[in-house]
């Protein structure tokens, strides 16, 4: 079978989910309908405001579907409509059996990880946050416990000392999107077979649990390798941040500074001009970008310019 014969139903949000889908359209693939989040009241004037993927979908004339409640009988009657030989999943929610179960060759699932490893809601950020060298994506079959599918391809990628979450986001979307489009091309020539994760020790398992306020509050008595792996974990979004003059204070990108010093965890040196850092239990974090509450994100000389310490 050509993959222009597979009547495929992408379901997806974000912008990451967008890259997927467009290289699906770009490959020639007939994508019979896309379900995506319903437009949500949003920004100062809570307008209506449409996801990532419903837009790229708009653009490009494909059939929308978005439900409210994915066990809703008018919706599984409108999927049943679409008559997917396929479907397949990116960063979309967390879909019940009728769902995924439906097509004849199942649903497919794009993955920011090297499955078993990271499985979970934010596989990029706790990847970062926990130091690793390396990443990568994964294709694999839904079944009923969440990420835990037959795997269908890996693709490996290194993570850079300094990179955020948010670049290393940015160059997975395309990896994810060409390994998604080899994977359904191997699906149809009927080349491609799933394979059981390798799991042989659960002790062993990472895992990417969704990201929470706690999560975020640095602890300077930490080592300055882990609150800089934490910063550009979570940069730029959530953000990781500690308290200036009782305010919040949101660091985005550091550089790590090791020495010996006398100065207690947490607290704060600068130049008022250049520089500001903060003390670790074995160095310094040097604060390169930061914004404080109710301030815009800044670089830290524009940010030292006009602030005063009470």
């Amino acid at each position: 079978m050509n993959v222009q014969d597979l009547r495929i139903v992408f379901m997806g949000t974000p912008e990451f989910a967008v890259a997927s889908l467009q290289a699906l359209v770009e490959a020639g693939c007939h994508v019979a309908g896309v379900i995506t989040a319903p437009d949500k009241p949003a920004g100062r004037g809570m307008k209506l405001q449409e996801s990532a993927v419903k837009k790229y979908a708009s653009e490009k004339g494909l059939h929308i579907l978005q439900p409210e409640k994915l066990k809703n009988p008018s919706f599984l009657e409108e999927l049943r409509a679409l008559k997917a030989d396929l479907q397949v999943v990116v960063a979309f929610r967390m879909l019940p059996e009728v769902v995924w179960n439906m097509p004849p060759m199942g649903t497919i699932n794009v993955h920011a990880s090297l499955l078993p490893q990271y499985r979970g809601a934010a596989p990029i950020n706790w990847a970062i946050i926990n130091g690793e060298k390396e990443t990568g994506i994964t294709t694999f079959k839904l079944q009923h416990e969440i990420d835990t599918g037959n795997i269908l391809k890996q693709a490996k990628l290194f993570i850079n000392e300094n990179e955020t979450a948010g670049e290393l986001h940015d160059r997975m979307k395309e990896l994810g999107a060409k390994l998604l489009v080899e994977t359904v091309e191997g699906l149809a020539r009927g080349e491609l077979k799933d394979q059981p994760q390798n799991v042989q020790d659960p002790a062993t398992l990472k895992h990417a649990p969704k990201i929470f306020t706690d999560t975020c509050k640095i602890d300077w008595k930490s080592g300055v390798e882990n609150i800089h792996n934490l910063v550009r974990g979570l940069s730029p979004f959530p953000g990781a941040f500690t308290h200036l003059d009782g305010k919040m204070l949101k660091i985005y990108k550091t550089e790590k500074e090791f020495a010996a010093h006398a100065e207690d965890p947490g607290s704060m040196i600068t130049d008022g001009k250049n520089f500001l850092k903060f003390a670790a239990h074995d160095g310094y974090l040097n604060v390169l970008e930061l914004q404080l509450e109710g301030k815009k994100r800044m670089m830290t000389a524009d940010f030292l310019r006009g602030f005063r310490m009470k």
